[in-house]
């Protein structure tokens, strides 16, 4: 899965029902035929487009390898032709050149995120022009003349990213802004005279900030007494207005402009969920938007010359991510994915309405009707408060054949499960286990109030949340209620230990994917790159130098004496954001106090894993452990917990 949150400390991207015990639609009592985990990751996964500038290509890249390569088809047809090939490193499409077919792509080194920047030249081989050993790179856009485009590096301090401007001729580069320290999120104008960018405090609170490069002025856009935070996401194309989302006096972001000369502020929309983000096409023909409507994306495209939203054509249920308009803004490229059909790439003709769809990403060994919507659901957590989650549930469960559970915690700590296509949870599903994805408070998605109702309070009560959920699972009468497990990844992945170390007799099974063990060490080796994060990741997690003790008292590693259940841990090797150390630790001290624990470490991956070898390795050790311990023989009764 590959996922960028800028403000989570450890990331791992329908049918409303309140009912307090909701029972699915979607399931029935006829068995689906099963598939294996071989099966499910054969199904490709696409993302990062670009439209070349003659508008007959369309770049992209793809996993269908088994790791993932960039690769061009002619925009509407599927006949795709590779431009990397890579076995060893993932590789990431960028952007074609804004003149010729030219590529941009991103490559790190086995997962440790230190990604550098190459070219692909259309006759001739990769050049990297962001070389250097322990430096990370970032592609900030291209100029509106399309002859120079603007990266960031941290090559000179590695805390601290500085915007640089490059020639598309022969790669010469000009330091644009020099980074004093403690700035990021650069939006650069497309005519080079000014970047937006941020000073963050905290998680919901920050100042942005505009720079000028000919004055090398930088001016302070938000001033503000309280809490506010503030998104620079686009300059119009004649650079006069900044396109930016703020909760300014709202629980929820919304998209507003600033008028450079003027310095005001007009909001242009607002929704009672958060906008994900807006921005213009090239020449500011079209205004996109994007709100995270319980966790499903609507977009609406805004025709500038009408000021009416554009009316796409019928298309397959789902919902439209990763939208690119081409600079012609003739042509549109977008990705289009709903719970049982993994992401396509479909293209659009703004002249005709027509969409085309030119990827079949789904492995055709699988039938789609053998796979599980989920549903929107809710439930009232110990305090009342409402927490918003998605079910998905076997076709074969019933009051006559209960199936086991899995709670599901995302990363984070601000993440947010949303509906569309999981293979694992639909893996999990398909050989009969139901899942509830909890987005237990602090998670993003729900406006700031519910964001922040997590601060300092882990290990309690976003853990009591997910308690709460198997409350509600054992209330739904087609799932055992003595078969409960809990599975998550990065901050998941801590919420696993937690239960397991804080309420151990709740959860029958733990599912830890690079889960947090220990608070202090993770927050004193945060990589050098979120230096600008620091003081937000300890403002939502704990200061380790001065809140120590308490960091302790919520690191699961230093409780192993309270795990009774079984456990098995999923952990990259090169994992840059939660250290190796920390499963490490985890699993040597449940195994010399004799407890039950299952350990798998992916070679050449880092915070998740991107090779098909080692997500097969990873994700299919967790059914056989699931089978015997939360479904089979070796399954550890549970107590009831003392009130």
């Amino acid at each position: 899965m590959k996922v960028i949150c800028r403000l989570s400390l450890l990331v791992l991207l329908a049918n409303l029902c309140f009912a307090q015990a909701a029972k699915p639609t979607s399931a029935s009592s006829a068995a689906p035929k099963q598939y294996t985990i071989e099966q499910f990751l054969k199904t490709e996964r696409v993302g990062h487009l670009s439209i070349s500038s003659n508008d007959k290509w369309l770049l992209y890249d793809s996993n269908k390898t088994g790791i993932y390569n960039v690769y061009t088809t002619p925009i509407d047809q599927k006949s795709p032709r590779p431009i990397t090939n890579s076995a060893k490193e993932t590789t990431d499409a960028v952007s074609y050149f804004p003149h010729d077919n030219r590529v941009l792509f991103v490559q790190d080194q086995g997962g440790n995120e230190l990604d550098h920047l190459y070219v692909q030249e259309e006759h001739g081989n990769a050049r990297d022009i962001t070389p250097g050993t322990k430096l990370k790179a970032q592609f900030e856009g291209w100029s509106k003349d399309g002859k120079s485009f603007f990266v960031s590096t941290n090559e000179r301090d590695p805390k601290s990213f500085d915007v640089y401007r490059y020639n598309t001729k022969d790669f010469a580069r000009t330091l644009v802004f020099q980074n004093p320290g403690g700035f990021d999120g650069y939006v650069v104008d497309p005519a080079g005279r000014y970047i937006a960018m941020h000073k963050t405090d905290t998680t919901t609170n920050n100042d942005m900030f505009l720079y000028d490069v000919q004055s090398k002025q930088t001016k302070k856009l938000t001033e503000h007494t309280g809490e506010l935070l503030s998104q620079a996401q686009d300059f119009s194309p004649d650079g006069k207005v900044l396109l930016y989302l703020t909760n300014a006096d709202s629980e929820f972001m919304y998209p507003a402009t600033y008028d450079l000369a003027s310095s005001k502020s007009t909001p242009l929309e607002k929704a009672n969920w958060d906008y994900l983000y807006a921005r213009y096409s090239k020449n500011g023909r079209y205004r996109l938007t994007a709100i995270n409507e319980d966790a499903r994306t609507k977009i609406t495209i805004v025709d500038s010359k009408t000021n009416k939203p554009i009316t796409l054509p019928q298309l397959p249920a789902g919902d439209i991510t990763g939208v690119t308009i081409s600079d012609s803004e003739k042509k549109m490229a977008f990705l289009l994915s709903g719970d049982t059909s993994p992401a396509n790439i479909y293209t659009y003709d703004f002249a005709s309405g027509k969409a085309t769809r030119v990827t079949d990403t789904i492995n055709p060994e699988i039938n789609q009707a053998d796979l599980v919507d989920g549903q929107v659901v809710r439930y009232k957590s110990f305090d009342g408060l409402e927490i918003p989650s998605i079910l998905w549930t076997p076709h074969q469960a019933s009051a006559n054949a209960k199936v086991p559970a899995l709670v599901w915690v995302h990363g984070g700590p601000g993440g947010q499960t949303r509906k569309g296509y999981s293979g694992v949870i639909q893996y999990l599903v398909n050989h009969g286990y139901a899942v509830l994805a909890v987005n237990n408070r602090g998670s993003s998605g729900y406006g700031k109030t519910f964001y922040v109702a997590d601060d300092q309070k882990h290990g309690r009560e976003p853990l009591w949340d997910c308690v709460e959920a198997k409350k509600y699972l054992q209330a739904n009468d087609v799932i055992d209620k003595d078969k409960i497990g809990i599975i998550g990844g990065s901050y998941g992945g801590y919420m696993v230990l937690a239960a397991l170390a804080f309420k151990p007799e709740e959860f029958a099974v733990g599912v830890d994917l690079f889960g947090v063990a220990n608070w202090e060490r993770t927050l004193k080796s945060i990589p050098p790159w979120w230096e600008s994060f620091r003081k937000a990741l300890y403002k939502e997690l704990g200061d380790p130098n001065t809140q120590g003790q308490m960091l302790h008292e919520i690191s699961p590693v230093f409780y192993p004496e309270k795990i009774t259940k079984p456990l098995i841990v999923l952990q990259g090797e090169n994992d840059p954001r939660v250290l190796k150390a920390e499963s490490d630790d985890m699993v040597n001290a449940i195994k010399k106090k004799g407890g039950v624990v299952e350990y798998v470490v992916l070679p050449g991956e880092g915070h998740g894993f991107s090779k098909r070898e080692n997500e097969i390795k990873a994700y299919g050790a967790i059914l056989p452990f699931l089978e015997k311990y939360l479904k089979g023989e070796g399954a550890i009764p549970s107590k009831e917990p003392a009130h």
